[in-house]
């Protein structure tokens, strides 16, 4: 994670874009970015104790933390696995297409392309 604090502490001290990269270990872009970002939100050291990184994250990218993904189900996946012939290639087919026939008309239309 990027350490929006300190980027803006040194900027704050009249360090360069690239002393800055350097001594956080980002790139110049990422630099520059959050100075852009910081001024848009009017962010000048010193900060609040409470505005941790992760807020000065959501402030500057909102919803980027947002996860579209679904978390598996690891005990229907255990049970699943202990049954013959099944492997983890196989429930990932079905979770893909929602259905075990895996050559049949029904299947091939139910695929998302």
């Amino acid at each position: 994670m990027v350490n929006y604090r300190e980027i803006l502490r040194l900027k704050s001290l009249g360090y360069s874009q690239r002393q800055v990269a350097s001594s956080v270990h980002s790139s110049r872009d990422t630099i520059s970015a959050t100075y852009r970002l910081a001024d848009i939100h009017e962010l000048y050291w010193p900060l609040p104790e409470e505005l941790s990184n992760h807020a000065i994250q959501d402030l500057f990218f909102p919803g980027r933390n947002e996860s579209t993904r679904r978390t598996p189900d690891y005990a229907y996946m255990h049970k699943e696995l202990a049954k013959p012939g099944v492997t983890l290639t196989l429930l990932w087919a079905r979770d893909v297409r929602g259905t075990w026939n895996f050559g049949s008309q029904k299947a091939d239309s139910n695929r998302v392309t």
